[in-house]
């Protein structure tokens, strides 16, 4: 390796990726052509950066495989930044193997930790903890100890295991400072903020409020009988009613703890669940059908009693009932919920992330965008999404080590 491209090497890793341009922007060589990729996605030109690392990845000879991994490693990432999800899993699973195969554990180590990240995307949280068990950190360099800190964090946020994330962001933040990096310590600056940031709503006794991540925790911990429409569960203590395939009776669960200690009157019952403006006795007979699977789901956790004007809800354990609603609600929440991180989305990865279907995402995106609440860039297979851009610091690309061969 030259001189010139251990410099730029050096200039990416330390988050300079103008530095490295000066150096390698009017060379086409295979190791060149993989660094000005990689300083193009720290500047954010993803399709320029994509391009560069796959003329790279062709121009390095059979016996680079190493180098050839460093590319796939590299063209990932700007995938999971760019947020598109549906780049080639086994590509990268057969990088990291080649990396760790020739002694390189900086970057096979990065690929793991774009693997993990993928997985918390998605909301795959068992299988990125499986994937980092029993993997320590702590040999790498001070930047690939922060993305793994940070990625620990993800998970523990999801879990609402808030002590676990503060103190693993404690631990990304020294670590980043460490690295002398600007833009990673910007990115752990904005974890932070993020668990001050109201993280649902709580309706009970007619008031409604937002509720930090650390309240929501106390609140699955308080014993309350808590209808989560988070994750479309009704829960109280360790018992737990899953009915996030029953949206009807789920609906019904909602309005009567949104009632409670009152009862909730059948014609609000029939509004909320069947979106029915005027009953007739059908919808009077589906209701009690409803009412009657609805007793046998929360069977271990409430009862169902029957009023004059309605039916209301009785907790068997619980002293409190509440519940707990994301802080965006609405049509088309939840793909808000997810646009709600500043990044530009495709299609096709909101899809992956929503399990539905891309013309049902895409209907939803539409509407949307009608509406002035989300705005498209680009055009084509090229499309992303995202909110209307506010003041905050996008995820960045970090590559732990240089890129070329050595």
């Amino acid at each position: 390796m030259d001189s010139l491209i251990t410099a730029a090497a050096r200039a990416l890793a330390a988050g300079d990726p103008l530095g490295a341009l000066k150096r390698v922007a009017l060379r086409d060589d295979a190791p060149a052509l993989a660094l000005r990729g990689i300083a193009m996605a720290q500047l954010g030109d993803f399709p320029r950066a994509k391009a560069l690392l796959k003329s790279a990845a062709r121009a390095f000879g059979p016996r680079e495989a190493v180098a050839r991994a460093r590319c796939v490693v590299a063209d990932a990432e700007i995938a999971l930044v760019s947020r598109d999800l549906g780049w080639p899993e086994k590509a990268l699973e057969t990088a990291r193997a080649v990396l760790e195969a020739h002694g390189d554990r900086v970057n096979a180590a990065h690929a793991r930790n774009l693997q993990v990240r993928r997985l918390v995307l998605i909301g795959r949280l068992d299988e990125a903890e499986q994937a980092l068990d029993g993997f320590d950190p702590m040999p790498l360099p001070p930047a690939s100890r922060a993305a793994n800190a940070l990625i620990v964090a993800g998970i523990a946020v999801r879990r609402l295991q808030t002590k676990t994330a503060r103190a693993q962001l404690a631990l990304a933040r020294e670590a980043a400072r460490e690295a002398g990096i600007p833009a990673l310590t910007a990115e752990v600056d904005g974890a932070f903020l993020a668990l001050s940031k109201p993280a649902a709503r709580l309706i009970a006794r007619g008031e409604e409020r937002a509720l930090l991540l650390e309240e929501v925790a106390a609140l699955l911990a308080s014993g309350a009988l808590v209808i989560d429409a988070c994750r479309h569960v009704v829960r109280a203590g360790d018992r737990l009613a899953s009915l996030s395939t029953r949206p009807v009776l789920f609906a019904l669960a909602r309005t009567l703890a949104e009632a409670w200690p009152g009862d909730a009157s059948r014609s609000a019952l029939l509004a909320r669940a069947f979106r029915a403006r005027h009953a007739d006795e059908s919808h009077r007979a589906r209701l009690r059908v409803e009412i009657g699977r609805l007793r046998a789901e929360l069977r271990d956790v409430a009862e169902v009693s029957a009023t004059a004007r309605g039916f209301v809800l009785v907790p068997r354990h619980a002293r409190e009932v509440a519940v707990l609603a994301p802080p965006v609600e609405g049509q088309h929440g939840a793909v808000l919920a997810l646009l709600a991180d500043g990044e530009a989305w495709a299609s096709s990865a909101l899809a992956i992330a929503l399990g539905a279907s891309p013309r049902t995402v895409q209907r939803a995106l539409d509407a949307l965008c009608a509406a002035g609440k989300v705005q498209p860039i680009g055009r084509g297979r090229a499309r992303r999404w995202m909110t209307p851009p506010v003041p905050g610091f996008p995820t960045v690309l970090l590559l732990p080590g240089p890129l070329p061969s050595d």
